[in-house]
C-alpha cells in the first residue's frame, strides 16, 4: 500500500469517526404510553428488574412475581425452599437476579435475606433496615442497608449469594450523624464494571464509592439537600465510569425542587446541583435511557414522569402518573411499579 492509499484510508476512517459522533442527537421525547399490566391495591411494589426481556418484581407481602411479554402473564415464582413465615412476610424491597437465582431483601429486623426462597442472611439489630442490592457478576454480589454501628450497613457476597458477609466499619466511611439510605426503589447502588456507587440520605446525603468492587471505599460530599430524615438522595444512577445523576428531595414536601437534583462527569467525585428551583421536584427514582449517550434519562416518582435529553440540565414534565421505581427494557420500552400497580411504559416523540 502507497502513502497515498494511507493518506486517503486514513481520512476516510476520521471521517466517517466524525461523522458517527455527529450524528448522534438525543431525541424530543414528548409523551409516554402507560399500559397497566397489573392492578391490585394490596400490592405495593419497590423491588423490580428486568431480565432477559422478563420482569421480576416483588411485593410487601412477601411474594416475587414474573411477568412474561410474550405470553403476556403473570405468575407467583414459588421455590422448593419456602422457609419464609407467612403470617409475618418479609416486606421486599429489593430484588436481584442472577444465574437462575432469584434474591429477595427483606427490610426491618429481622433483615431477611432469601435466594431461591432459602434463607441466606439474617440479622438481629433495632436499626437494622436494608434498603437495596445489586450484583457485579453472577458470583459477587452487594447489599447495603442503614447504620447499625458507626457505618453504613454493608453485606456482601463471592460465592454466588450462598453466604453473606458484613463489613466491619474499620474497613467503611464512618457515618455521619443521622445518615442511613432510603428504600424507596432499590435504586441506592449503582454497579458499572467493578466500580460501584452508593448513595446515602437523611440528616447527611453523601456518595460512597468503591472502585474494586466493595474491597475499598471512600465517601463523597454532594451539594443535595439534606439535614432532616426524610431529605437527600433517594436514587443515584451511572451511565459509565464518569457520567451519574442522582435525585430525591423530601418526600414529606413532594412539591419542593431546590436541590433535589444532582450530576456528576468525574466518577462521583464531585457533584453539582442542576434544574435549581425547576421541576421535577421530588422523585423517587431515575434511570439513564440505555444506548443514548448519557444524555436522555427519566426520573420517576408518586407526583409523575419527567423526562431530560441534556444529562439532567433541563427536564420536561410527561405524565402525572405515579409509581415508585422504573426499569428499562430498551431505550423507548420500561416497565414502571409502585402503589397497587405494574405498568409498562413506551416512550415517544
Amino acid at each position: 500500500m502507497n502513502k497515498i492509499t494511507l493518506l486517503l484510508t486514513f481520512n476516510i476512517l476520521v471521517l466517517l469517526s466524525c461523522k458517527s459522533k455527529e450524528t448522534f442527537k438525543p431525541r424530543n421525547i414528548s409523551k409516554v404510553e402507560v399500559e397497566t399490566l397489573v392492578k391490585d391495591s394490596l400490592l405495593n411494589v419497590r423491588a423490580l428488574e428486568v431480565v432477559k426481556g422478563n420482569v421480576l418484581f416483588g411485593t410487601s407481602k412477601g411474594e416475587i412475581y414474573v411477568y412474561t411479554p410474550s405470553e403476556n402473564s403473570i405468575n407467583l415464582i414459588t421455590f422448593e425452599w419456602m422457609e419464609m413465615d407467612s403470617i409475618n412476610p418479609p416486606n421486599y424491597r429489593a430484588i436481584a437476579y442472577v444465574e437462575n437465582k432469584v434474591f429477595g431483601l427483606a427490610i426491618e429486623s429481622p433483615a431477611l435475606l432469601y435466594m431461591n426462597g432459602k434463607l441466606v442472611y439474617k440479622e438481629n439489630h433495632p436499626k437494622v433496615f436494608y434498603d437495596s442490592m445489586d450484583f457485579w457478576n453472577d458470583q459477587e454480589g452487594i447489599a447495603i442497608g442503614d447504620p447499625t454501628d458507626a457505618c453504613m450497613s454493608i453485606i456482601i457476597t463471592r460465592d454466588g449469594g450462598e453466604t453473606w458477609n458484613k463489613l466491619p466499619c474499620g474497613s467503611l466511611p464512618k457515618a455521619k450523624e443521622g445518615e442511613a439510605a432510603f428504600a424507596a426503589s432499590d435504586t441506592n447502588i449503582t454497579i458499572v464494571d467493578d466500580h460501584t456507587w452508593v448513595a446515602t440520605g437523611g440528616k447527611a446525603s453523601r456518595v460512597l464509592y468503591s472502585p474494586n468492587k466493595g474491597k475499598t471505599w471512600e465517601v463523597f460530599d454532594t451539594p443535595i439537600i439534606q439535614g432532616k430524615e426524610t431529605t437527600g438522595m433517594y436514587s443515584i444512577d451511572f451511565y459509565d465510569e464518569l457520567n451519574g445523576f442522582a435525585i430525591g428531595g423530601d418526600y414529606t414536601k413532594p412539591n419542593d425542587n431546590v436541590a433535589n437534583k444532582i450530576k456528576t462527569v468525574d466518577g462521583g467525585k464531585t457533584w453539582e446541583l442542576v434544574a435549581q428551583n425547576e421541576e421535577p421536584s421530588y422523585r423517587s427514582c431515575v434511570q439513564y435511557i440505555p444506548n443514548r449517550e448519557g444524555k436522555e434519562l427519566i426520573a420517576i416518582g408518586f407526583k409523575g414522569i419527567d423526562y431530560s435529553n441534556d444529562s439532567g440540565n433541563s427536564w420536561k414534565h410527561l405524565n402525572d402518573e405515579g409509581f415508585y421505581t422504573i426499569r428499562f427494557l430498551n431505550d423507548s420500552i420500561a416497565y414502571a411499579a409502585g402503589s397497587g400497580r405494574l405498568a409498562r411504559l413506551t416512550f415517544r416523540e
